[in-house]
């Protein structure tokens, strides 16, 4: 095997509505990792929504803290946006070559950008869908909002950070899962976090559909509070299972039915799409990640619903983690929220 130096990996830092969420690996061989810092902090109310900064001071303050806190020395950071300013869209095109294809992007994106082309920032990735019998080939169009880009720039580098690699949700928990998982498979990625949830469905290791909605599980935490007659900690705990709910069980099962029965419609619209252009191969697998995934029960509730083997995702199934310095039941615990940093983490740091 050919001498490869070790690269030095970016910090994975997930920015969500609710959370901030820092994860990052160092590389102790080819394809080794070692995990040696993982935390979230909760940011406040308000400051961020449907991606973007609302109060970038306070966002700014609560990463400083927690980097601090951590003890992280490493200032390269990679993130991941999402929300209404961020459009992925697959397109199909004539082949061409990569300088060509990057020439021709800019013109060809414009019919799919909802908005004007020259205050969005545009990658592409040549999927290399052709075939002998058909010279096109599909692509995958991302577009984000500079003006939304450049608040999370500006922001990471007041407080000291440099932004190295600036992703899309769907596309950094679908590079989390690559390490982990099995790429010969037709998988949808699920992510469930505070308020949206990503989809991204892989067949065979290839994202055919990527798709954020707006519902997360957040929603059934204030849902049992308000109707249930907790206090906010009691309906959090009650809905990862920490707590039972005596009493208030036929509520908060209401609940818990009604918005997980949204999710799941939403699911099975993806999946349609999927299988409207493979209808002979099937979904594997559906792996379920976020703070969603906690929720007592969802990943059972969904296998009956959808008819597909459902798991809980652990972006650390693969990697070493010293248990004289992180505790090994937090890792376990915060596992499925830390899929989108995770994924971020394993990006390197060199620009």
């Amino acid at each position: 095997m050919p001498w490869r130096k070790r690269q030095n990996l970016a910090v994975g830092l997930d920015i969500g509505s609710y959370a901030v969420k820092v994860c990052e690996f160092v590389e102790t061989g080819i394809n080794c990792r070692r995990l040696v810092k993982l935390g979230s902090a909760l940011l406040p109310e308000g400051a961020m929504a449907d991606g973007i900064l609302n109060d970038p001071e306070a966002v700014g303050q609560v990463i400083s803290a927690l980097m601090k806190n951590l003890q992280i020395k490493n200032k390269k950071v990679a993130i991941s946006m999402s929300g209404y300013s961020v459009i992925v869209k697959k397109i199909n095109l004539a082949v061409m070559s990569e300088k060509d294809l990057a020439n021709h992007i800019h013109t060809e994106a414009e019919q799919y950008i909802p908005f004007d082309i020259d205050d969005v920032y545009l990658d592409f990735q040549d999927l290399k869908t052709n075939t002998e019998q058909a010279d096109r080939t599909d692509v995958m169009l991302v577009a984000a909002k500079k003006d939304v880009v450049n608040a999370y720039l500006t922001m990471l580098k007041g407080i000291g950070l440099q932004p190295v690699v600036v992703d899309v949700d769907a596309f950094a928990l679908e590079n989390s899962f690559a390490e982990v998982g099995v790429t010969d498979e037709n998988v949808a990625l699920v992510d469930i976090g505070a308020s949206k949830m990503s989809i991204n469905i892989l067949n065979r290791g290839t994202s055919i559909l990527a798709r954020d909605v707006v519902m997360g599980s957040w929603q059934i935490t204030e849902q049992i509070q308000n109707q249930c007659g907790l206090t906010l900690e009691e309906a959090e705990a009650v809905k990862t299972g920490q707590r039972e709910p005596g009493e208030q069980r036929e509520c908060i099962e209401d609940i818990f039915v009604k918005n997980c029965t949204q999710w799941i419609l939403e699911i099975k619209k993806a999946l349609d799409f999927f299988l409207a252009g493979h209808s002979e191969e099937g979904i594997d697998r559906l792996i379920l990640s976020g703070g969603g995934a906690r929720i007592k029960g969802l990943d059972q509730f969904l296998s009956e619903e959808t008819g597909i083997k459902t798991e809980i995702f652990d972006p650390f199934a693969t990697v070493t983690i010293n248990a004289e310095h992180i505790d090994t039941e937090y890792v376990k615990y915060m596992a499925p929220e830390m899929a989108i940093a995770a994924g971020l983490a394993i990006r390197t740091a060199d620009l």
